[in-house]
């Protein structure tokens, strides 16, 4: 039987992604810094779903037991899906290094760190899908969020390079922007419903691209053409804007 991995697992697009490929027959192996606070979403995904789920200790900040991590899985994963994120006020960020810290080393640095080490075992297997959680805010740097932004523009910057090694060795990489998600790390912020997901509807979006072995993708179709228009405002207007 297939294995997903979720890395993050504790976040609600974790929690989506887990039930869609739990639904598709797949065993799930969830991975987060609490793995004891998901017991009970474990035991739910068993008995709806009819499959096999673990639970495994994961920092993404803790480099240097990723390794030891990866290889204590019993059954290496056929799909790993990177969801650790993290998102403070932008104004708490900028001030404080700890913050800026966390945030550049949960939505990049940390990704890397566990992406290389999967990435070589599915290269050298020549199997494998890894799917990375990135975001819109990474197309451009914008002064509400741009410290989040700019980790994860090197996160789909990375991803878009991993792709390209790893095509050679059959092994696919997808990109996931979701946009706006109404989630836990998102609750106090004010979202237009319209342009607004679910986390189901990430984890439907996940689930297809990586059977259909898609290469970017915007939960919502919109998101592309609004990303369009606001890259291809000139600079010397763009940075004039409050946004």
């Amino acid at each position: 039987m297939p294995t997903v991995l979720i890395l993050g697992a504790s976040s609600d697009i974790g929690f989506a992604i887990a039930r869609r490929f739990a639904e598709a027959k797949y065993d799930v192996q969830l991975a987060g810094r609490k793995p004891q606070l998901l017991d009970a979403f474990r035991s739910d995904i068993e008995i709806r779903y009819g499959v096999s789920c673990s639970l495994h200790a994961f920092d993404a900040m803790d480099f240097s037991s990723h390794q030891s991590f990866y290889e204590s899985l019993p059954v290496k994963p056929h799909v790993s899906v990177y969801v650790a994120g993290y998102m403070n006020d932008n104004e708490k960020v900028i001030t404080n290094w700890e913050e800026s810290r966390r945030t550049i080393e949960t939505n990049y640095t940390g990704a890397v760190s566990i992406l290389n080490i999967i990435s070589k075992d599915y290269s050298e297997k020549k199997s494998g899908t890894i799917v990375g959680i990135s975001s819109v805010a990474g197309n451009r740097g914008r002064q509400s969020n741009f410290i989040y932004g700019s980790a994860k523009a090197a996160f789909s910057a990375y991803l878009s390079g991993l792709r390209n090694l790893l095509y050679h060795s059959g092994v696919h990489v997808v990109t996931v922007l979701p946009g706006f998600v109404k989630t836990k790390m998102t609750g106090h912020l004010k979202l237009p419903p319209v342009l607004t997901a679910q986390p189901s509807e990430v984890g439907e979006a996940v689930f297809n691209a990586v059977m259909q072995k898609k290469n970017i993708i915007y939960v919502k179709w919109f998101w592309r053409w609004i990303m369009l228009v606001i890259t291809s405002v000139p600079e010397s207007i763009f940075k004039k804007k409050k946004l």
